[in-house]
């Protein structure tokens, strides 16, 4: 079976290098480009199964790339960038980014974080063979059909809020979703803000992680949550 194949977007020649390098090293194959207009033909003609995207590029802001690829592709993409403001990584994962490394980066996250990506698009592509009405992630079972929530084999009793909010991290699997876009799923135009939501999370929270397991839900404090895909 071969490898995953990444495109790697970024015009600094040393990072670039040292990213292809890490890939190469791991057995991933792997296609370079320096400028978003390179970026988006290699997107669209080579179909990588994943894009490590940089957003300082000489011709076209990061945002804009992920934006133009949106519109016809749910490619995974990890920004690599040296932006570092709360507010840059929340652009780039509205527009429709997956993950967002901050530089300077150790290999090991950037592999770690590779691998996260990965786990959801294989599972995304797996989840046509499977029964549509079950999501089940670990220990954790949501029956969507009955609107059931199981961990362990036990029923677990949530709100409808908390309902909702566990499905839509449960269709986002792997995906770092911001604050600003669960609320507006969840809520729409209600009058409910981050903090409301830091306290609906909470309670989630108590009720499907269990003591001395991997938490399923990832803070990115700022920014938004992440349901963790299990082994």
């Amino acid at each position: 079976m071969n490898k995953p194949f990444i495109l790697v977007v970024e015009d600094d020649t040393p990072i670039r290098k040292l990213i292809t390098t890490t890939l190469e090293t791991q057995g991933y194959r792997y296609q370079s480009a320096s400028t978003g207009e390179s970026a988006i033909m290699e997107a669209s003609t080579r179909q990588p199964d994943l894009m490590i995207l940089d957003l300082g590029l000489p011709d076209m802001d990061g945002v804009e790339i992920i934006r133009k690829i949106r519109t016809w592709s749910t490619l995974p993409i990890i920004v690599v960038s040296a932006r570092s403001e709360d507010r840059d990584k929340i652009d780039a994962l509205d527009a429709g980014a997956d993950d967002f490394l901050t530089k300077p980066f150790s290999v090991e996250e950037l592999l770690a974080r590779l691998r996260v990506s990965l786990r959801r698009l294989q599972y995304d592509r797996d989840r046509p063979h499977m029964d549509s009405s079950v999501f089940v992630n670990g220990q954790l079972r949501i029956d969507y059909a009955a609107g059931c929530v199981w961990l362990q084999d036990e029923e677990v009793h949530l709100t409808p809020s908390e309902y909702k909010l566990l499905c839509l991290l449960a269709k986002h699997v792997g995906k770092v979703l911001t604050h600003n876009y669960i609320l507006h799923e969840i809520w729409g135009n209600h009058p409910y803000d981050t903090p409301a939501l830091r306290v609906f999370m909470a309670t989630l929270r108590k009720k499907i992680e269990l003591p001395g397991h991997p938490k399923l839900i990832q803070t990115h404090i700022g920014i938004g949550y992440r349901m963790l895909a299990e082994q």
